[in-house]
């Protein structure tokens, strides 16, 4: 039997992690074939038998620790996330889903940081591209994390504004005439981008940046005879845009812009016939430096837990079933 092993952390921070009833400690113990000793200062972690893996409840252990310093709520649903990953070695890069600086903190302090491996990478490809696709089934969190990315650029003065643009195309039935003036026509197809910022920013605040130009809800036909400097732009629901209106996106980006493209491939609301600008600009574009593509799967889905297996019988259908 290998030596006992000792992992250092404070009083507070053991009690952050255990969980009521150090139900996190249990779930290591028993997923990982150790035991885990908490009575004394720090951890005290023995291998049980030969099926032990200690290296993979010690980088498990430091995922929420991770979580614990950056104040994340350490919730039921984030550790089955977390245990879904293969393998917790320290090399495995798929381990690594939290970064250790949260992206931003929401309007109720909350950090925001990325929640499975996917996340992760488009919380990476930011760092280094200027054009990233991020494609997958709904649920994933691509939305609400390019807003948090953006908003972060736009607090930490990286960008002087903030562009969030969809196409206007219903989702597969009519909606039929809207009342009201343009602003109140456009407003149900811009309303997830609207929800993502009012969660991030206090109402105030939010309204100050609107009224000052800082931020900018739009219809992609607007977009059109723009050139967006110094900007943060994202579009969403990619997916629904033609070939031409891709281009004339993509082909908007000024000095010192980024852009991320989310969408999902599989639910395209385009007339029969009609090309998707998301498929087309990712196989076209694939080469070119400078430009990332992510994509997210069932597995990445945050949100009920039936979605993911919903998506999953979909997919299967798909391919014949």
């Amino acid at each position: 039997m290998s030596e006992p092993i000792r992992y250092s952390i404070s009083d507070e921070l053991k009690r952050l992690m255990s969980g009521e009833n150090e139900t996190v400690f249990r779930m290591v113990e028993n997923r990982f074939c150790v035991d885990i000793q908490s009575r004394f200062s720090g951890l005290t972690l023995v291998a049980r038998d030969g099926k032990s893996d200690l290296t993979g409840a010690l980088s498990f252990l430091d995922q929420v620790k991770l979580a614990a310093k950056n104040g994340s709520p350490i919730t039921k649903n984030w550790l089955e996330r977390l245990t879904e990953t293969d393998s917790f070695s320290v090399d495995n890069p798929a381990a690594r889903t939290i970064p250790t600086v949260p992206i931003l903190r929401n309007r109720y302090g909350i950090p925001v940081v990325s929640k499975t491996a996917a996340q992760a990478k488009l919380v990476e490809a930011v760092e280094t591209n200027d054009i990233i696709f991020a494609n997958g089934p709904a649920g994933t969190g691509k939305t609400f994390l390019a807003v948090a990315l953006a908003v972060a650029s736009l607090e930490n003065h990286e960008a002087e504004r903030i562009c969030l643009v969809r196409p206007a195309v219903e989702a597969g039935e009519s909606l039929g005439f809207l009342p009201g003036d343009l602003k109140e026509k456009i407003a149900p197809y811009l309303r997830p981008i609207q929800d993502s910022l009012a969660e991030l920013i206090p109402q105030e605040k939010l309204r100050h940046y609107q009224e000052l130009g800082a931020i900018e809800v739009a219809p992609l036909a607007y977009m059109r005879g723009r050139t967006l400097k110094r900007a943060f732009i994202i579009l969403d629901e990619a997916q629904n845009t033609t070939v031409a209106q891709m281009k004339m996106f993509l082909t908007r980006l000024g000095p010192h812009s980024k852009a991320i493209i989310t969408g999902d491939s599989s639910q395209v609301d385009l007339a029969r016939g009609e090309i998707s600008g998301l498929s087309h600009a990712m196989k076209l574009l694939v080469k070119i430096q400078g430009i990332a593509q992510i994509e997210f799967q069932a597995t990445d889905v945050l949100r009920h837990r039936l979605v993911k297996d919903i998506i999953s019988a979909y997919e299967k259908k798909g391919k014949g079933i």
